[in-house]
């Protein structure tokens, strides 16, 4: 029974994943084209998201699978013989557990080391990227706006780096326009920041209050550009990137990196503990529920009706005391209310899969019948 649920798992986590990865991977493909990225780029940053992409999808993929094995030995009347033998319901769900148990193992890997130093290295590439003025700026024949306010068009690129037939507008400031137009531009790299250095060109200058125009003509004009380049140096690391013993512990010095108080921190922590626990729950959930209401030859659609429904229920409740979670400190403990629902229930369930007289309806008794 272990080795069909692994076995189920494993095909609902690739289909999952695939489907997920496709989505994300045609938008973040036209990105990194459109920046004038390499392929290898983006199957850099494609490895990168798949663990957060995998931890999404496992959750549901032991519920589908739980679900699906479940109805399948049901339907087939597995279940009825394994109970015939003298099988407990408690006993028939031991093999459920251990396979949550397995799942959730996994999801307690990505969520405290893969997921954070994957996030951590994602958000690294992307600004060094960002910080590229090859993919940024040297986009030939194409209007680009770097920063509001600028507009850049190149209309050639030798591959020496020599920018050919240039044209730059800044509009930053309210009282004047400035239009720059060269026949020539290179990339520079000073002390003072990223230069670009225009040869014989023409500056236009727009005065908005008074609606005059100069014009100065230059051999060459070095442009500061690295307001429109992000600053290489320190930055604040993103709470996803953080490790779980730090948010368990929130400094006052992490809460400033973070920009995050510590409520938000701790309730960050332990979700990393009750997100991987989902699998676990959802898994003995959806078995717990399929178990109610005995054999049928049509299958066990209104169980697994219930099933989804309760899962959503649990879902609910978890976003619902997010909110709460997030507000006081104290609170951290709501983290896990949706968690405790779902066992509640599955552990109901099971009892009463273990009494079916519970679901029958008694029959009416004719009128004057005694008892």
């Amino acid at each position: 029974m272990l080795s069909q649920f692994l076995t189920v798992f494993g095909f609902f986590s690739l289909v999952l994943v695939l489907m997920y990865w496709i989505n994300q991977a045609v938008h973040l493909f036209d990105q990194i084209i459109a920046d004038g990225q390499s392929a290898w780029v983006f199957l850099e940053l494609t490895a990168l998201s798949l663990p957060a992409l995998i931890q999404l999808v496992l959750p549901l993929a032991a519920f589908a699978a739980s679900v699906y094995v479940t109805n399948r030995m049901a339907s087939e009347s597995e279940l009825v013989v394994v109970q015939a033998t003298g099988y407990s319901t408690f006993r028939m769900a031991r093999p459920v557990l251990v396979f949550g148990a397995i799942v959730t193992g996994l999801l307690l890997i990505l969520s405290h080391v893969l997921v954070p130093v994957s996030q951590g290295r994602l958000i690294e590439r992307q600004a060094e990227i960002s910080r590229n003025l090859t993919a940024r700026l040297l986009t030939e024949g194409q209007f680009m706006s770097p920063s509001a306010g600028v507009t850049l068009f190149v209309r050639d690129v030798t591959p020496e780096g020599e920018l050919r037939d240039i044209f730059l507008s800044d509009s930053r400031r309210e009282d004047r326009h400035i239009g720059y137009t060269a026949s020539r531009a290179f990339l520079v790299r000073a002390e003072a920041g990223p230069q670009l250095v225009m040869i014989d060109g023409l500056a236009q200058t727009l005065d908005k209050d008074s609606q005059r125009l100069f014009t100065t003509r230059f051999d060459d004009f070095a442009y500061d550009i690295s307001a429109l380049v992000p600053e290489v140096g320190n930055r604040r690391r993103s709470v996803q990137e953080v490790s779980t013993f730090e948010l368990l512990n929130p400094s006052p010095a992490l809460q400033d990196e973070t920009r995050r108080d510590a409520a938000y921190l701790l309730h960050a922590g332990h979700e990393r503990f009750a997100q991987p626990l989902t699998a676990l729950v959802g898994a003995f959930l959806g078995f717990a529920t399929l178990l109610v209401g005995g054999f049928s030859r049509f299958g066990l659609w209104q169980q697994i009706l219930g099933a989804i429904a309760l899962v959503v229920v649990m879902k609910s409740i978890e976003s619902a005391a997010m909110g709460a979670a997030r507000a006081s400190v104290s609170a951290w403990p709501l983290t896990y209310a949706g968690l405790i629902f779902g066992l509640v229930a599955g552990l109901t369930l099971l009892f009463v899969s273990t009494r079916p007289y519970l679901l029958r309806r008694r029959p009416t008794l004719p009128a004057g019948t005694g008892a």
